[in-house]
């Protein structure tokens, strides 16, 4: 049956038919689909169309590849039975945080962590060592030591090595951006990057405003550089509140910048929709203020998104340079690289001098050999692995907390990423659960850590980078049961 579409639909009326042959059970767990060059020739098709819709129907859980075997419809998942985490209260901006002690508070949490003996991690928000390209990159370094041996006597460029920074803007493509390699400045992680746009649009005693809740990390260099956090609500469905972002512009002369994360948003794993993106833009062009854009986590996003949302950049529409986007390769690739980048807009050569100033120039060697990788087409095929591993871990961990957490637990699963927003029944509070954790020799990030308020007490982020073994499981049962114990629990006690 040849299909007449436009090509980049061609692969979603394909993944459609097949999803609705499964849904109705003409195709049963277990059954192998059509080879890819059948699909092809059945439907008409190009061979990489028939690769993309398998792969679509895989990013959904329909489907399964299976190595020298092909693609077989997947045993459906049990569904959770946990309603999403509530939104919290989205028409109105909170009053200016109080920004000194959160480094104390967010600290305190982080020291204890460290100080326990912890068997099961599932604090951070990083995949498991084996799902990075870890060989490929060891051998790609070592190939550009044999034809460089001298590059640890040479000094590096101030901007980074000009081969990274032209795949870096080539990469922009995907979200819409166009840059030049000399628009890319180099960066310790999206840390730095964060760091470096803070220090360039604000002085201390200025306001920042933040998603409520946001990365634990950020709350920390605000308060580091003596800027003060103005929490913004935020929904785990679409991001930060635009019109409480609107509302807090109105009040507030004292904002800066706004800092957001419109792609797997952390802690929640909120996608931003376009219409949002491009309004918040607005307002920072209204307001002349910097409008950053924390980018860390966009190469996880699943192929099929939500109406209304696409994969383009803020900074794609930026056309007066307030937009300053920050990015990095470290969940994507490689964590122990810490290759970040960050193109500042109107602020650019602000930005490199402070680098320059700051932690001067970083080392080409992992540069290069990022570089390569990136470059071949072994990256692509290591973002689809990794989504769909991603995937099946996600749904995994979804289910045990399904099974093993109290009954009233809601849990919000995003379209991709590396952790679960979660919502604890009423009267337990996530910190409490954090301390009762680490005597069992567990690590939760509780969401406390997560704001300078006390609204997040109930919640937790939880990790979900880690394949499923049987020694996980056990860890997810024995947190459900400190969590039920708790509920059972006088109030304050532990």
């Amino acid at each position: 049956m040849p299909l007449s579409q436009h090509p980049s639909s061609l692969y979603q009326t394909i993944a459609a038919h097949y999803r609705s042959a499964i849904q109705a059970g003409s195709l049963r767990h277990g059954d192998r689909m059509p080879s890819l060059r059948d699909l092809a020739v059945r439907h008409g098709v190009s061979l990489s169309t028939a690769v993309q819709a398998c792969r679509h129907l895989e990013d959904e859980r329909w489907l399964e590849a299976r190595p020298r075997s092909g693609y077989f419809v997947r045993k459906p998942d049990p569904a959770p039975r946990l309603a999403p985490v509530n939104d919290p209260p989205m028409t109105e901006a909170l009053d200016p945080a109080q920004y000194v002690g959160i480094n104390a508070k967010v600290s305190e949490f982080l020291a204890l962590g460290r100080l326990q003996r912890f068997k099961t991690n599932l604090s951070v928000a990083r995949c498991a060592p084996t799902l990075y390209p870890g060989r490929a990159l060891q051998q790609l370094s070592l190939r550009s030591l044999r034809l460089q041996p001298d590059q640890w006597a040479r000094a590096c460029a101030p901007k980074g090595h000009s081969g990274f920074r032209h795949v870096v803007a080539k990469l922009a493509l995907k979200s819409g951006m166009r840059l030049s390699p000399d628009d890319v400045q180099i960066t310790q992680g999206c840390t730095e990057a964060l760091m470096l746009a803070l220090r360039a649009v604000a002085q201390p005693g200025d306001t920042v405003a933040v998603e409520s809740p946001t990365f634990y990390g950020l709350l920390q260099i605000l308060e580091t550089l003596g800027l003060k956090a103005l929490e913004i609500p935020t929904s785990p469905a679409t991001g930060i509140s635009v019109e409480a972002v609107e509302l807090a512009l109105r009040t507030d002369r004292h904002i800066k910048a706004i800092l957001v994360v419109p792609f797997l948003q952390n802690p929640c794993g909120a996608l931003m929709p376009d219409a949002n993106k491009q309004r918040l833009l607005e307002l920072a062009q209204t307001n002349d203020i910097a409008l950053i854009e924390d980018d860390c986590y966009s190469a996880l996003v699943n192929e099929h998104l939500p109406d209304g949302t696409s994969m383009r950049a803020i900074k794609s529409w930026d056309s007066s340079g307030h937009v300053i986007h920050c990015a990095s390769f470290g969940k994507s690739l490689a964590p122990g690289m810490r290759l970040g980048w960050i193109t500042g807009g109107k602020w650019q050569q602000r930005i490199e001098m402070l680098k320059f100033a700051s932690s001067r120039n970083n080392e080409d060697l992992s540069q290069v050999a990022a570089a390569a990788f990136l470059a071949s087409p072994a990256y692509e095929r290591h973002l689809q692995q990794l989504r769909s591993k991603l995937n099946t871990q996600r749904a995994e961990t979804a289910q045990a907390i399904a099974q093993c957490f109290p009954e009233g637990t809601r849990m919000t699963i995003p379209h991709g990423g590396l952790s679960l927003w979660v919502e604890l029944p009423q009267g337990i509070s996530a910190t409490q659960l954090f301390h009762v954790a680490l005597a069992e020799h567990l690590l939760i990030s509780p969401g406390a850590m997560f704001s300078n308020s006390d609204r997040f007490d109930a919640k937790l982020r939880i990790n979900c980078g880690w394949p499923m073994t049987p020694e996980l499981r056990k860890a997810f049962e024995t947190l459900g049961r400190l969590a039920t114990s708790l509920g059972h629990s006088p109030k304050g006690s532990t």
